[in-house]
């Protein structure tokens, strides 16, 4: 199992220095391989007996001509760039393979981050050694034990943070389970979500509550001269409230997904088409503060990592439009958003809209988890005497 513990840097102003230097020269190097993937990529499209482009071919072309072109790259470590054209050629595997879109230049002040392998740092305590820098101190410890792997440094607003990558089979950091069974849960809008026990779990909506000062800090920005170093103070102030936002969003869906995979062991939810969902003019920004797929993803790899299920939903499943009460399973042919509350025909039992969906999820989980596991005593074929009992699923999964 491959973890990675993303802990903030303490550097100096050399060290920053250092790091923004690192960061520009890793994206000079791919958009570099970029476009000189682009000459032999069309070529060989047009004459198939020409040889494909290839991330070793791009890394053996940069070194032969960095000490005489770039000799400015020398001045850094070496895997920023070898390492960012290593990246590409992921990303363009990514591409052929139907996962991702064809790669994007880099922006500076974007994503501004490089790589380092294995061999070519080193950690102690609460620091970590830096090829041709030294020793930069970090604010924590190491949490996990295993061979390490590779370390990130990327920048976020003013301030720089190492991701460290560790190769694992230790889950002393996860706190003991509690395993309460089974629970569904229906993200929405206006509560982040609702479970089937009918707790309902309010997003922080960051942005929203930070929309205004949002607002007076991009104009600001956008009144400075380019250039200027009033400009930059101004980008660097809408940065931080962006990145303000973020973390707030992220702790609380971290919070969330922590509760929710440490006190049950299957959890049902829904396959939402998000990028739908945003074109709808009048909630896209509600649904882009919430973080719906940012909230599978956690849920997804903290389930895994505790020997856990989730079951997902089809996109089509009618969750809140069928009755959950034992019995019932009556349709409707139409629920439209702005009501939240509706009585079955059929049995007239009252429903809230999202209590029932969050039912009706965790039924589906209870029952796609019973048939998966395969219980040898289920079905009109059973011969032998005694039915086995059940074993528990487990989940094998390597979360990136």
């Amino acid at each position: 199992m491959i973890l990675a513990h993303k802990i903030a840097l303490d550097p100096n102003n050399v060290q920053a220095t250092y790091f923004a230097r690192a960061a520009g020269t890793a994206r000079f190097a791919y958009n570099w391989a970029l476009a000189e993937w682009k000459r032999p990529y069309e070529a060989h499209k047009a004459d198939a007996n020409l040889p494909k482009p290839s991330q070793a071919a791009l890394r053996r072309q940069l070194n032969s001509l960095k000490r005489e072109q770039f000799p400015w790259m020398l001045e850094v470590t070496k895997n920023a760039p070898q390492m960012a054209i290593i990246q590409l050629g992921q990303a363009f595997q990514n591409f052929f393979a139907g996962r991702a879109k064809y790669p994007q230049f880099r922006k500076k002040g974007v994503h501004d981050r490089f790589t380092l392998t294995n061999d070519q740092f080193s950690i102690d305590g609460g620091r970590i050694r830096i090829p041709n820098l030294g020793w930069v101190r970090m604010r924590e410890s190491l949490r996990f034990t295993g061979k390490i792997m590779s370390a990130t440094i990327s920048r976020v607003a003013d301030r720089w943070f190492v991701s460290i990558a560790v190769d694992t089979q230790d889950d002393s950091h996860l706190p003991k389970a509690e395993n309460q069974g089974a629970v569904g849960v229906d993200l929405g809008v206006s509560a982040l979500a609702t479970l089937s026990t009918r707790e309902t779990i309010d997003g922080p909506k960051p942005h929203k509550a930070l929309l205004s000062r949002l607002k007076r800090l991009s104009r600001s920005l956008s009144r400075k001269q380019k250039g200027s170093a009033n400009r930059r103070k101004a980008k660097a102030k809408l940065s931080r409230l962006h990145a303000r936002i973020a973390n707030s969003r992220n702790d609380a869906l971290h919070k969330l997904t922590t509760d929710l995979t440490r006190r049950f062991h299957t959890i049902g939810i829904e396959d939402l088409n998000v990028r739908g969902m945003m074109k709808n003019r009048y909630l896209a920004r509600s649904i882009a503060d919430m973080g719906f797929f940012e909230f599978r993803r956690q849920v997804e790899y903290k389930a895994a990592m505790r020997g856990g299920v989730v079951v997902v939903a089809d996109r089509f499943f009618p969750s809140s439009k069928t009755c959950s009460s034992p019995g019932c399973k009556y349709t409707l042919d139409d629920l439209a958003l702005s009501v939240r509350q509706w009585t079955c025909p059929e049995c007239g039992t009252h429903h809230d809209r999202d209590v029932n969906a969050a039912i009706n999820l965790k039924n589906l989980a209870v029952s796609s988890t019973a048939s998966a596991c395969g219980e040898a005593g289920s079905g009109s074929g059973r011969k032998t005497g005694a039915k086995p009992a059940s074993t528990k699923q487990e989940v094998s999964f390597v979360p990136v």
